[in-house]
C-alpha cells in the first residue's frame, strides 16, 4: 500500500529530525503532517515562531491536537485521516499517554503505526523494573500484539548519545573530569543520535522496503555499542588526561531509590546498571545490514566535547 499521509506525534529534538528526513527522502510523496498543541501552533513566541516557520518551509503541515487534554475519540478523529502514524513525544506527556494513544490509533484503523518506544528493548526488560514508565511501553506492546487491523513496527535505537555524556545522567562530566560506570565497567549501551534516528525512521517508512519491515516486530538499529570501559578510556583521550573513577553498582543504586522513590535519574541508573536489554550488537542492526552508518561515541564527543 502507498503511503500518502503520515502523521508524526510531536516535533521536539526526534520528532523534528524525523520530520526533516521525512520531508527530504527522495522517494517522498506522501503528506507530512505534524500534530502539535493548538496553543504551540498559535504561539507569538519568536523561538517558537521560528521554529514553525521551519517546518513549513519543509512542507509540513500543522494539525492542532492535545495528546494529553483530548479525549480518545478525538485524537482518533484526527488520526483517521492517515494512513502512517509516528510517535514522537517521549515519556515527558506522563503515564497513560501512550497507552491512550494507542488506542486511538486502533480505534481509527491506521494501516501502519509507529509507536514511541525510541529506546530500549522493553520485552527483555521486562514488567516490574525500576523505571516504572516501562510497564506501559510493554501495555502498547501487548495491545499491538493482539489485533491484526494495524501493522507495526518498533524501532528500538538505545539511549539518545547525547544523553550518555549529559552530566546530569551520572556517567561523564567532561569538565570535572570523573566517570561512573553503571553497574560494571564491562557493561554496555547502545547510542544513536536523533539525527541518525530520523534518518533511519524516514527510510523504514518510505523505503522500498516498507511494506516488509511493518512485519508487527522490533526493527534494531544503533549507532555505536560501547562499554563502560571504552567510553572512559575515549573521553580521557580527548581530555588528555586522566579522569575520576568509580562504579555505581546496582545495589547501591536500588539503595538510593528506596530512600528517594520518584527520582526518575537513579531509576534509569539501576536498569542501565542491571545491563539487560540496553544493548545488541551494531552489526546485527537494520541500519549496518543496509550499509548504513550511524554516528559513533567517538565521532560524537569528537564534535561535541572538544
Amino acid at each position: 500500500m502507498a503511503t500518502k499521509n503520515i502523521l508524526v506525534i510531536g516535533a521536539g529534538e526526534l520528532g523534528n529530525e524525523v520530520l526533516r528526513f521525512l520531508t527530504q527522502h527522495p522517494l517522498q510523496d506522501a503528506t507530512v503532517a505534524a500534530l502539535l498543541r493548538p496553543s504551540s501552533i498559535i504561539s507569538n513566541d519568536p523561538t517558537k515562531r521560528k521554529e514553525l516557520q521551519t517546518l513549513k518551509n519543509l512542507g509540513v503541515c500543522l494539525v492542532p491536537g492535545d495528546i494529553v487534554q483530548d479525549q480518545e475519540p478525538a485524537l482518533t478523529s484526527i488520526f483517521a485521516g492517515f494512513d502512517t502514524i509516528i510517535g514522537c513525544t517521549g515519556f515527558v506527556a506522563g503515564k497513560g499517554t501512550q497507552t491512550k494513544l494507542a488506542r486511538a490509533v486502533l480505534a481509527a484503523g491506521i494501516p501502519r503505526y509507529i509507536p514511541w518506544q525510541f529506546g530500549v528493548d522493553y520485552d527483555v526488560i521486562g514488567r516490574g523494573s525500576a523505571q516504572d514508565l516501562f510497564d506501559e511501553q510493554l501495555d502498547v506492546r501487548d495491545m499491538l500484539r493482539s489485533q491484526s487491523t494495524t501493522r507495526w513496527a518498533i524501532i528500538s535505537t538505545g539511549m539518545f548519545t547525547s544523553f550518555l555524556f549529559e552530566p546530569f545522567f551520572g556517567v561523564v562530566d567532561f569538565q570535572n573530569a570523573t566517570f561512573c560506570a553503571l553497574g560494571s565497567w564491562d557493561n554496555r549501551v547502545t547510542i544513536t543520535t536523533p539525527r541518525d534516528i530520523g534518518r533511519f525512521t524516514a527510510d523504514i517508512v518510505l523505503g522500498r522496503d516498507s511494506e516488509e519491515l511493518f512485519a508487527n516486530q522490533p526493527i534494531f538499529v544503533g549507532g555505536d555499542t560501547i562499554s563502560y570501559r571504552e567510553l572512559c578510556e575515549l573521553v580521557e583521550t580527548l581530555a588528555g588526561k586522566p579522569f575520576q573513577k568509580k562504579v555505581l553498582s546496582v545495589a547501591e543504586a536500588e539503595s538510593a531509590l528506596v530512600q528517594d522513590p520518584n527520582n526518575a535519574l537513579l531509576k534509569y541508573q539501576v536498569v542501565f546498571g542491571q545491563g539487560r536489554g540496553v544493548a545488541w550488537d551494531v552489526k546485527k542492526t537494520w541500519n549496518y545490514q543496509q550499509g548504513i552508518a550511524g554516528m559513533t561515541a567517538q565521532e560524537w564527543a569528537e564534535n561535541n566535547l572538544i
